[in-house]
């Protein structure tokens, strides 16, 4: 059926934003028949709607607390008849079945139910929906007939689509709502699934429940934005975001996808790529901290007092390499930053991301109209889980975080670092966990002045890391030398050490775990050099 008119409608919903109003026009303008059930009738009612109650509909009183009240024969046949079909029409007629044209619900809100810290078994599944979910289904299954709205959203474009059409809304209207419909209850069940299993688990205690990742998932992207192409030009590409009922599996309370784009040309895939690396990173620190990345690599990285002084130092760490980068802060930018890269060191930036900015800065930016600025409106901590693809299926792990306790850090060679190194030592871990392994960090004065990314064997990222710690100290002026180092996994032998202390590296930090463990400990004992073992690992593949 192309347009069908609609004159009797079935209002049930836990939102009621807009209700009122789109109901009282389907009766002032359509003398549309309204039904509805307890708490969403009565606000009808006080409205001055003409509300027919469900149990006066169906001759059946509500019961069992409200869990079987729109469960009915006419109710679901009614929504479920074929219009086009004399013998499901007669069959109506002979059980006295009207039919119903519209379909208006909304669902118990399970997943703000069981976010509540306090929340019991009971309450939980007291709050799973029956009725709503079942009408939903009925009712989409028959678009061919019936309209369904399950989103407030699309009120004001259902009346428009009705006052056009004499009181009926057409077939591709439908079948779009009729999408939703099933989107909509696919996550809903979904999201009732997980937490089912999450409970499970926390009872069971098993293996799975340990590891925090469940033998199942289900996950529901949204799109977001689609993009001019992907890594390459003729790659067809678009970025989605965890639709909320599964934000919490791959999203931080103040993601990248979803940050406010105050200015700038659309994000590129690569952007978007090097961005994440860059936010993710700036975030494992609490003081002030600013990233400059370039290609997923962390080419200056610093923290400082105040944000501006962090950007300072940490693009002095790699100017060249800054040019065309991403900023990543965890502070709100001032004006001072901004006059600082744009007009100072005239460095041209993609991407600039951080909490917030100032208002002078904002203005001060708005002159470079194609530079992106991103504001996610707070830090907060990085997502729990990280996922990628592969042919086949999809990779899910933890999200990696440098949280080792520095108290249970291990110093096995005859010299401990002292206070200063520690924590120098500290700051270049933090950082080295953002570089492509084989990763070799080079700190100073905690600034990320070397960097060793993505070389296939540890030796050349230390040669790397130190050439270009050392470019830094001729171009700031100042002596070579003090450098802490932190490797991002072990060192299989000591010639590391060797290339390390030969370019000025007085201390060092690692896992540690290797078999030749003692090796380099001996070669650091004798270049006079603290080595401390973390105990942990932080590939970045």
């Amino acid at each position: 059926m192309a347009d069908c008119p609609i004159k009797r409608a079935l209002v049930s919903v836990t939102d009621k934003t807009g209700a009122v109003e789109f109901v009282k026009a389907l009766e002032d303008e359509f003398g549309v028949e309204v039904i509805s059930t307890g708490g969403t009738a009565r606000v009808l009612s006080e409205a001055g709607v003409k509300v027919v109650p469900i149990e006066q509909y169906t001759g059946f009183p509500e019961m069992m607390d409200g869990r079987v009240k729109t469960l009915h024969p006419k109710v679901h046949g009614g929504l479920l008849a074929r219009r086009d079909d004399p013998k499901h029409m007669a069959e109506a007629a002979e059980h006295g079945i009207g039919m119903i044209d519209l379909v208006v619900v909304n669902l118990y809100e399970f997943e703000k139910t069981v976010a509540k810290p306090d929340v019991t078994y009971a309450d939980a599944i007291e709050n799973i929906d029956i009725g709503g979910p079942s009408m939903l289904r009925s009712a989409a299954k028959n678009a061919a007939s019936v309209t369904v709205v399950v989103d407030p959203e699309d009120y004001d474009g259902i009346l428009d689509e009705m006052r056009s059409h004499n009181g009926a809304t057409t077939l591709a209207t439908r079948r779009e709502l009729q999408l939703k419909v099933y989107e909509t209850t696919a996550l809903y069940d979904t999201a009732i699934a997980t937490w089912l299993a999450d409970q499970l688990d926390a009872e069971e205690g098993d293996a799975e429940a340990e590891s925090g990742l469940p033998d199942e998932f289900g996950v529901w992207l949204e799109k977001a934005d689609d993009l001019r192409y992907g890594e390459n030009p003729q790659q067809a590409a678009a970025v989605y975001r965890f639709a909320d009922e599964f934000a919490e599996l791959g999203s931080s309370e103040h993601p990248l996808v979803g940050a406010e784009q105050i200015q700038g040309k659309p994000l590129s895939y690569n952007n978007y790529l090097d961005a994440d690396a860059a936010w993710n990173l700036v975030r494992e620190f609490d003081e002030p901290a600013c990233v400059i990345l370039k290609h997923q690599n962390p080419c200056g990285s610093a923290v400082a007092e105040d944000i501006t002084s962090a950007y300072d130092r940490a693009f002095a760490c790699d100017p060249k390499s800054a040019f065309g980068g991403i900023i990543a802060c965890n502070r709100e930018v001032p004006y001072e930053l901004v006059e600082h890269f744009a007009d100072e060191n005239k460095q041209f930036v993609e991407v600039i991301i951080a909490p917030g900015f100032s208002e002078d800065a904002k203005a001060r930016m708005a002159k470079r109209p194609n530079l992106r600025v991103l504001a996610t409106g707070g830090v907060g901590k990085t997502p729990e889980l990280e996922m990628r693809s592969i042919d086949g299926g999809v990779l899910v792990q933890r999200v990696d975080r440098v949280v080792e306790d520095p108290a249970t850090f291990t110093v096995p060679t005859k010299r401990k670092p002292t206070d200063d190194e520690m924590a120098e030592l500290l700051f270049a871990w933090k950082v080295c966990k953002g570089v492509k392994s084989n990763a070799i960090l080079i700190s100073r004065g905690k600034a990320g002045i070397g960097m060793g990314p993505g070389q296939p064997n540890r030796v050349d990222s230390a040669l790397l890391a130190c050439e270009r710690a050392e470019d830094y100290c001729e171009r700031e002026g100042v002596e070579r030398g003090s450098f802490a180092c932190a490797s991002d996994a072990f060192f299989p032998f000591r010639d590391n050490v060797d290339v390390l202390a030969e370019h000025g590296v007085t201390c060092i930090i690692q896992p540690g775990g290797s078999k030749r463990d003692d090796e380099s400990i001996e070669a650091c004992d004798e270049h006079g050099i603290a080595m401390v073992f973390a105990g942990a690992r932080h590939f970045r593949h």
